[in-house]
C-alpha cells in the first residue's frame, strides 16, 4: 500500500521534466538580472539625475492610479458582482479588455478620448482649459486604465464570495443598501479590496506602453521608472540594471504582501 501511495504522490518524468525547464526559463533571467546588477557601485548609478526624480514620479502616480481605481473599481465591482442587469456579461468582458489588449493601442485609444481633439478631451480643453495628454495626470490616467482590471476582478471575486445574509440582515434592521454595503460589505471584501489595490499598484508602476503613447516621455514630468530604464539601456546599461533590480524587488515585495490572498489563497 506504501509503494501504491508512493507511485501515486510521485511526479511522472514526462511531466517533472518540462516543470523544470519552464520553471528554469521563468526564473533564471531574473537570476541574471540580480547576479549581473552593479552591486558595488549601486548607489552611484541610482545617484543618476533622472533616477530619483523617475521614482518618485512612478510613485505618486502609481498611488493615484490606484485612489482612482478604488473609488471607480470597487463599485464597478460591486455592481457586476450583486446586481443582475442586461449585458452583464458583455460589461465584464469590457472591463477585462485592457487586461489583454496591447498598451500601446490603449495609449491610442486614450489619445483618440482624452486627447485635444478626442471624444472627451476637445470638450474638457474648451470647457474648463484641461489638457491630459503629456502631462503628470495624463500619466495618472494611463496607469489606471491599465490597472483598475485588476481591483474590479479582485473585488468581484471576494464579494460573489461572501455572504449575503449579513447584507441581508442588515437591510432588516432598516439599514439602506448604500449603509449596508459601506457597514457590512466592505469589511468583509477588505481583503479582496486590499489584494486588488495591491495588484493595481503594482501593474500601474509597471506600466510602459500606454504611458509613453500617452503621456510621453519628459523628465521630471511623465518619465517613469520603466521609461527610464528603457532610456537608460541605450545610453548606460549599468543604470539600467539598477533601476530594473529595483523594479524587481519592488515586485517581490508585492507579491510578499499578496500571500495567501492570490492564486486562490495558495500559500
Amino acid at each position: 500500500m506504501r509503494r501504491r501511495a508512493r507511485r501515486r504522490g510521485g511526479v511522472p518524468v514526462v511531466l517533472l521534466v518540462p516543470a523544470l525547464l519552464g520553471l528554469a526559463f521563468l526564473v533564471l533571467p531574473l537570476i541574471g538580472l540580480i547576479v549581473k546588477a552593479p552591486w558595488t557601485s549601486m548607489s552611484s548609478e541610482l545617484d543618476g539625475g533622472t533616477v530619483w526624480p523617475a521614482l518618485r514620479l512612478s510613485l505618486e502616480t502609481a498611488t493615484s492610479a490606484t485612489i482612482v481605481s478604488l473609488v471607480l473599481g470597487v463599485p464597478l465591482a460591486w455592481l457586476l458582482a450583486r446586481t443582475d442587469f442586461p449585458g452583464r456579461g458583455f460589461v465584464r468582458t469590457l472591463v477585462t479588455l485592457p487586461l489583454v489588449m496591447p498598451p500601446v493601442v490603449g495609449g491610442v485609444a486614450l489619445l483618440l478620448v482624452f486627447g485635444r481633439n478626442g471624444l472627451v478631451g476637445e470638450w474638457l480643453d474648451s470647457a474648463f482649459g484641461i489638457t491630459l495628454p503629456f502631462t503628470t495626470p495624463g500619466v495618472v490616467v494611463a496607469e489606471a486604465f491599465v490597472a483598475m482590471p485588476f481591483l474590479v476582478l479582485s473585488v468581484e471575486g471576494a464579494l460573489r464570495g461572501s455572504d449575503t445574509r449579513y447584507e441581508e440582515a442588515a437591510a432588516t434592521l432598516g439599514a439602506s443598501r448604500f449603509t449596508a454595503f459601506r457597514r457590512v460589505t466592505l469589511p468583509l471584501v477588505a481583503p479582496g479590496v486590499a489584494a486588488g489595490a495591491v495588484l493595481a499598484w503594482a501593474r500601474a508602476l509597471g506600466e510602459f506602453g500606454a504611458t509613453i503613447t500617452f503621456a510621453g516621455d519628459f523628465p521630471g514630468t511623465t518619465q517613469t521608472m520603466p521609461l527610464a530604464v528603457y532610456l537608460a539601456l541605450e545610453n548606460d546599461p549599468g543604470a539600467a540594471i539598477a533601476l530594473s533590480v529595483v523594479l524587481l524587488f519592488v515586485s517581490i515585495l508585492v507579491l510578499a504582501g499578496l500571500r495567501g490572498r492570490w492564486m486562490g489563497g495558495a500559500v
